[in-house]
Protein backbone atom coordinates (compact mmCIF):
# COMPACT_ATOMS: atom_id res chain seq x y z
CA UNK A 1 0.00 0.00 0.00
CA UNK A 2 1.39 3.61 -0.95
CA UNK A 3 0.51 5.70 2.04
CA UNK A 4 -0.92 9.26 0.84
CA UNK A 5 0.49 12.60 1.98
CA UNK A 6 -1.80 13.73 4.99
CA UNK A 7 -2.53 16.80 3.01
CA UNK A 8 -3.77 14.84 0.29
CA UNK A 9 -6.03 12.26 1.09
CA UNK A 10 -9.53 14.40 1.43
CA UNK A 11 -11.16 14.45 -2.28
CA UNK A 12 -12.93 17.98 -1.97
CA UNK A 13 -15.39 19.27 -5.04
CA UNK A 14 -16.74 22.34 -7.02
CA UNK A 15 -19.38 24.27 -5.58
CA UNK A 16 -21.32 24.36 -8.90
CA UNK A 17 -22.22 21.11 -10.51
CA UNK A 18 -19.26 19.54 -12.07
CA UNK A 19 -17.38 16.64 -12.34
CA UNK A 20 -13.80 16.69 -9.94
CA UNK A 21 -11.62 13.83 -11.86
CA UNK A 22 -8.27 12.32 -9.87
CA UNK A 23 -6.01 9.84 -9.65
CA UNK A 24 -4.87 7.69 -7.36
CA UNK A 25 -3.30 5.01 -5.93
CA UNK A 26 -4.50 2.50 -3.55
CA UNK A 27 -2.07 -0.87 -3.57
CA UNK A 28 0.93 -2.64 -2.89
CA UNK A 29 1.74 -2.96 -6.66
CA UNK A 30 1.01 1.07 -6.92
CA UNK A 31 -1.58 0.56 -9.70
CA UNK A 32 -3.73 3.59 -10.02
CA UNK A 33 -7.49 4.42 -11.51
CA UNK A 34 -8.96 8.10 -11.79
CA UNK A 35 -11.83 8.66 -9.55
CA UNK A 36 -14.56 11.51 -10.66
CA UNK A 37 -16.63 13.00 -8.24
CA UNK A 38 -20.16 14.39 -9.60
CA UNK A 39 -21.70 17.65 -8.28
CA UNK A 40 -25.28 17.87 -9.25
CA UNK A 41 -27.61 20.43 -9.33
CA UNK A 42 -30.87 18.71 -7.93
CA UNK A 43 -34.42 19.82 -8.40
CA UNK A 44 -37.96 18.69 -8.17
CA UNK A 45 -38.48 16.71 -11.08
CA UNK A 46 -37.21 13.10 -10.77
CA UNK A 47 -36.73 12.39 -14.47
CA UNK A 48 -34.63 15.51 -14.76
CA UNK A 49 -32.57 14.40 -11.91
CA UNK A 50 -31.93 11.58 -13.50
CA UNK A 51 -30.70 12.75 -16.65
CA UNK A 52 -28.73 15.28 -15.08
CA UNK A 53 -26.53 12.46 -13.58
CA UNK A 54 -26.61 10.00 -16.78
CA UNK A 55 -25.07 13.14 -18.28
CA UNK A 56 -22.57 13.93 -15.48
CA UNK A 57 -21.42 10.50 -15.43
CA UNK A 58 -20.94 9.71 -18.90
CA UNK A 59 -19.25 12.78 -18.91
CA UNK A 60 -16.41 11.24 -16.63
CA UNK A 61 -16.03 8.14 -17.97
CA UNK A 62 -15.35 10.03 -21.20
CA UNK A 63 -12.96 11.52 -19.18
CA UNK A 64 -11.23 8.49 -18.03
CA UNK A 65 -12.56 7.71 -14.91
CA UNK A 66 -12.68 4.68 -13.91
CA UNK A 67 -15.12 4.99 -10.92
CA UNK A 68 -17.62 7.43 -10.22
CA UNK A 69 -19.61 9.09 -7.36
CA UNK A 70 -22.50 10.64 -7.59
CA UNK A 71 -23.99 13.20 -4.11
CA UNK A 72 -26.07 11.98 -1.49
CA UNK A 73 -29.90 12.54 -2.57
CA UNK A 74 -29.03 13.23 -5.71
CA UNK A 75 -32.51 12.30 -7.04
CA UNK A 76 -34.60 14.00 -4.92
CA UNK A 77 -34.75 17.36 -3.02
CA UNK A 78 -33.00 16.61 0.98
CA UNK A 79 -35.64 17.22 2.81
CA UNK A 80 -38.36 14.96 4.72
CA UNK A 81 -41.01 15.82 3.13
CA UNK A 82 -39.18 14.53 0.27
CA UNK A 83 -38.21 11.48 1.57
CA UNK A 84 -41.07 9.71 1.05
CA UNK A 85 -42.87 11.18 -2.28
CA UNK A 86 -39.32 10.35 -4.13
CA UNK A 87 -38.78 6.82 -2.50
CA UNK A 88 -38.65 3.80 -4.74
CA UNK A 89 -37.20 0.27 -4.27
CA UNK A 90 -33.84 -1.60 -4.49
CA UNK A 91 -33.00 -2.83 -7.30
CA UNK A 92 -35.94 -1.93 -8.92
CA UNK A 93 -36.78 1.69 -9.03
CA UNK A 94 -36.23 3.92 -12.16
CA UNK A 95 -33.06 5.31 -10.39
CA UNK A 96 -31.36 2.37 -9.28
CA UNK A 97 -32.34 0.50 -12.82
CA UNK A 98 -30.49 3.70 -14.68
CA UNK A 99 -27.49 3.64 -12.67
CA UNK A 100 -27.01 -0.37 -13.14
CA UNK A 101 -27.49 0.43 -16.93
CA UNK A 102 -25.46 3.34 -17.26
CA UNK A 103 -21.88 1.00 -15.11
CA UNK A 104 -22.38 -1.34 -17.84
CA UNK A 105 -22.85 0.49 -20.82
CA UNK A 106 -19.73 2.47 -19.60
CA UNK A 107 -17.64 -0.37 -17.81
CA UNK A 108 -17.30 1.55 -14.82
CA UNK A 109 -17.57 0.99 -11.06
CA UNK A 110 -20.55 3.33 -10.08
CA UNK A 111 -21.07 4.52 -6.23
CA UNK A 112 -24.41 5.53 -6.66
CA UNK A 113 -24.48 8.74 -3.73
CA UNK A 114 -27.89 7.84 -2.28
CA UNK A 115 -31.92 7.66 -2.48
CA UNK A 116 -35.04 7.09 -0.60
CA UNK A 117 -35.54 3.37 -0.07
CA UNK A 118 -38.72 2.39 -0.11
CA UNK A 119 -38.00 -1.31 1.90
CA UNK A 120 -42.01 -2.36 3.38
CA UNK A 121 -43.21 0.74 5.63
CA UNK A 122 -40.14 2.07 6.39
CA UNK A 123 -37.73 4.55 4.17
CA UNK A 124 -33.95 4.35 4.06
CA UNK A 125 -30.80 6.68 3.29
CA UNK A 126 -29.32 4.14 0.56
CA UNK A 127 -26.56 4.28 -1.73
CA UNK A 128 -25.74 1.50 -4.07
CA UNK A 129 -22.62 0.30 -5.73
CA UNK A 130 -22.23 -1.02 -9.13
CA UNK A 131 -19.26 -2.88 -11.00
CA UNK A 132 -18.19 -2.46 -14.09
CA UNK A 133 -20.88 -5.40 -15.30
CA UNK A 134 -23.73 -3.35 -13.96
CA UNK A 135 -24.44 -5.93 -11.01
CA UNK A 136 -24.55 -4.52 -7.86
CA UNK A 137 -22.18 -5.79 -5.19
CA UNK A 138 -22.81 -3.53 -1.71
CA UNK A 139 -25.57 -1.37 -0.36
CA UNK A 140 -25.26 0.62 2.14
CA UNK A 141 -28.05 1.93 4.31
CA UNK A 142 -27.33 4.99 6.58
CA UNK A 143 -26.48 4.21 9.76
CA UNK A 144 -26.28 7.13 12.00
CA UNK A 145 -29.41 9.76 10.97
CA UNK A 146 -29.10 13.14 11.19
CA UNK A 147 -30.87 15.14 13.79
CA UNK A 148 -29.56 18.66 14.40
CA UNK A 149 -31.31 21.64 16.52
CA UNK A 150 -29.07 24.73 16.66
CA UNK A 151 -30.83 27.73 17.85
CA UNK A 152 -31.10 30.68 14.89
CA UNK A 153 -29.20 28.55 12.47
CA UNK A 154 -30.57 24.78 11.70
CA UNK A 155 -33.43 22.26 13.13
CA UNK A 156 -33.99 19.09 10.80
CA UNK A 157 -34.61 15.70 11.71
CA UNK A 158 -33.71 12.75 9.25
CA UNK A 159 -35.10 10.10 11.88
CA UNK A 160 -39.33 11.79 11.32
CA UNK A 161 -38.77 9.94 8.36
CA UNK A 162 -35.73 7.34 8.07
CA UNK A 163 -35.01 4.76 9.91
CA UNK A 164 -31.35 3.88 10.32
CA UNK A 165 -29.24 0.97 8.76
CA UNK A 166 -27.54 -1.79 10.75
CA UNK A 167 -24.71 -2.84 8.82
CA UNK A 168 -21.48 -1.13 7.81
CA UNK A 169 -20.32 -1.75 3.86
CA UNK A 170 -16.88 -2.93 2.56
CA UNK A 171 -16.40 -3.66 -0.87
CA UNK A 172 -14.34 -5.31 -3.49
CA UNK A 173 -13.16 -4.05 -6.40
CA UNK A 174 -10.43 -4.07 -8.79
CA UNK A 175 -8.99 -1.50 -7.25
CA UNK A 176 -8.90 -2.54 -3.99
CA UNK A 177 -11.31 -2.48 -0.93
CA UNK A 178 -13.57 0.20 0.00
CA UNK A 179 -15.57 1.65 2.84
CA UNK A 180 -18.74 3.53 2.19
CA UNK A 181 -20.54 5.60 4.36
CA UNK A 182 -23.39 8.22 4.08
CA UNK A 183 -22.98 12.19 5.28
CA UNK A 184 -23.36 11.98 9.22
CA UNK A 185 -21.72 8.50 9.12
CA UNK A 186 -18.14 10.21 8.38
CA UNK A 187 -18.92 11.84 12.21
CA UNK A 188 -17.82 8.75 13.30
CA UNK A 189 -13.76 7.69 13.61
CA UNK A 190 -14.96 4.45 14.79
CA UNK A 191 -16.66 3.46 11.24
CA UNK A 192 -13.55 4.55 9.65
CA UNK A 193 -10.93 2.99 11.85
CA UNK A 194 -13.72 -0.32 11.46
CA UNK A 195 -13.40 0.28 7.49
CA UNK A 196 -9.54 0.36 7.58
CA UNK A 197 -8.94 -2.66 10.13
CA UNK A 198 -10.85 -4.49 7.54
CA UNK A 199 -8.61 -4.09 4.83
CA UNK A 200 -10.06 -0.78 3.20
CA UNK A 201 -7.84 2.27 1.42
CA UNK A 202 -10.10 4.03 0.18
CA UNK A 203 -13.19 5.21 2.26
CA UNK A 204 -16.28 7.24 0.12
CA UNK A 205 -19.05 9.47 1.68
CA UNK A 206 -21.95 10.90 -0.25
CA UNK A 207 -22.96 13.89 1.79
CA UNK A 208 -25.02 17.05 2.14
CA UNK A 209 -23.82 19.03 5.15
CA UNK A 210 -25.57 22.11 5.34
CA UNK A 211 -24.23 26.06 5.38
CA UNK A 212 -24.35 25.89 8.97
CA UNK A 213 -21.85 22.56 9.77
CA UNK A 214 -20.91 22.64 6.65
CA UNK A 215 -18.07 25.75 6.78
CA UNK A 216 -16.91 24.03 9.98
CA UNK A 217 -16.73 20.51 9.90
CA UNK A 218 -16.83 19.55 6.10
CA UNK A 219 -13.41 19.30 5.58
CA UNK A 220 -11.94 18.59 8.91
CA UNK A 221 -13.56 15.36 9.00
CA UNK A 222 -12.76 14.76 5.68
CA UNK A 223 -8.92 14.97 6.23
CA UNK A 224 -9.26 13.77 10.08
CA UNK A 225 -10.90 10.39 8.60
CA UNK A 226 -7.70 9.98 5.90
CA UNK A 227 -4.94 11.23 8.02
CA UNK A 228 -5.87 8.57 11.34
CA UNK A 229 -6.27 5.84 9.45
CA UNK A 230 -3.98 6.55 6.25
CA UNK A 231 -6.40 6.26 3.42
CA UNK A 232 -8.03 8.26 0.75
CA UNK A 233 -11.22 10.02 1.45
CA UNK A 234 -13.79 11.20 -1.12
CA UNK A 235 -16.82 13.17 -0.36
CA UNK A 236 -19.50 13.83 -2.58
CA UNK A 237 -22.33 16.62 -1.93
CA UNK A 238 -25.14 18.18 -4.36
CA UNK A 239 -24.87 21.42 -5.68
CA UNK A 240 -25.47 24.86 -3.54
CA UNK A 241 -28.92 25.59 -4.15
CA UNK A 242 -31.26 28.08 -2.39
CA UNK A 243 -33.17 25.40 0.14
CA UNK A 244 -34.06 25.06 3.36
CA UNK A 245 -30.59 22.74 3.82
CA UNK A 246 -28.39 24.36 1.43
CA UNK A 247 -25.67 21.80 0.86
CA UNK A 248 -21.93 23.64 2.32
CA UNK A 249 -19.27 21.84 -0.29
CA UNK A 250 -16.13 22.98 -0.62
CA UNK A 251 -14.21 24.90 -3.57
CA UNK A 252 -10.42 23.48 -4.61
CA UNK A 253 -10.30 25.47 -7.73
CA UNK A 254 -11.44 28.55 -9.61
CA UNK A 255 -12.78 27.91 -13.08
CA UNK A 256 -13.93 29.69 -16.50
CA UNK A 257 -17.56 29.56 -16.99
CA UNK A 258 -18.13 26.57 -18.90
CA UNK A 259 -15.51 24.07 -17.49
CA UNK A 260 -17.25 20.81 -16.47
CA UNK A 261 -14.86 19.50 -14.76
CA UNK A 262 -11.46 19.83 -13.22
CA UNK A 263 -8.31 17.16 -12.87
CA UNK A 264 -5.92 17.15 -10.86
CA UNK A 265 -3.17 14.22 -10.29
CA UNK A 266 -2.85 12.82 -6.66
CA UNK A 267 1.01 12.24 -6.18
CA UNK A 268 1.42 9.20 -3.71
CA UNK A 269 4.46 9.54 -1.62
CA UNK A 270 6.05 6.06 -1.62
Amino acid sequence: FVLPRARLPSLRFLLRPGVLLRSMSTSSSSSTFKFAACQLMVGSDKDANIQTARKAVEHAAQGGAQMVALPECWNCPYSSSSFPTYAETVPDGPSTKALANLAATLKIYLIGGSIPERDGDKLYNTSVVFDPKGDIIAKHRKLHLFDIDVPGKITFKESDTLSAGTTPTVFDTAYGRMGLGICYDMRFPELALMYAKRGARFLCYPGAFNMTTGPAHWELLQRGRAVDNQVYVATISPARTPTPHTPHGATPASSAPGERWWPQQIMPKV
